[in-house]
């Protein structure tokens, strides 16, 4: 009897230390699992700038990475004979809408970029009462998902033969409806998914009326 008692005494006091030494550590004891979550992923949304030797012009494309925009040095392809109704800047734009739907490539990948533009995305005619500089695409801007809007946006923005200079993009689709005008801010470039789907509407701007003859 004398040796139960003292079994148990042991094994309370044994107890009694290994709940302190818990307490000591900050360890609280649980008897139910804890979900903590993924491991949370390693992008580095870094990778070298592209070198000479591909024939294009050098441009930075807007990528998805982290849930972020982060702009990608690249050189983009122009097409060998661009169509005589198509400006220089309406080229380059084409040429940008191709680099954002293609698929990155394997080191972009591995650093975590991804593109929500889709495939057959490029440029349609503008309208004589179009304000200087719209672009307009073969499908309307607010029905782009909105990441792919804002890659498009802030692409385009960010090349000088497309954009005059800092300040929204005119952008507009194949239909006649007027075009509508995009900022690339840093909102737009920290929630790509946020971007608004109409842009403030961009009224053509009249032609002066001519000066009546004497």
């Amino acid at each position: 009897m004398a040796t139960r008692r003292s079994r148990a005494a042991a094994a309370a006091a044994v107890a009694g230390v290994l709940a302190s030494l818990s307490a000591g550590c900050g360890i609280r004891a649980t008897t139910v699992p804890v979900d903590v979550g993924p491991a949370p992923s390693r992008v580095t949304c870094d990778i070298p700038a592209q070198q000479g030797g591909a024939q294009g012009f050098r441009a930075t494309v807007e990528l998805v990475c982290g849930s972020q925009l982060v702009g990608v040095e690249r050189i983009v392809p122009m097409a060998a004979e661009k169509k005589p109704a198509k400006t220089a800047a309406q080229a380059a734009a084409e040429a940008l809408l191709a680099a954002l739907e293609r698929e990155p490539g394997h080191d972009e990948r591995e650093a975590g970029f991804t593109t929500a533009v889709p495939d057959g995305l490029t440029t349609a005619p503008v309208r004589p009462a179009d304000p200087a500089g719209t672009v307009r695409l073969s499908r309307k801007p607010e029905d782009l998902p909105p990441v792919a809007l804002a890659q498009v946006v802030c692409t385009l923005a960010g090349n000088e033969t497309v954009s005059a200079g800092p300040g929204p993009v005119v952008l507009g689709g194949p239909d006649s409806d007027p075009p509508r005008a995009w900022e690339c801010t840093d909102a737009v470039r920290a929630r790509p998914e946020s971007v608004p789907t109409l842009g403030e509407l961009v009224r053509p701007v009249p032609s002066p009326a001519p000066s009546p003859t004497g």
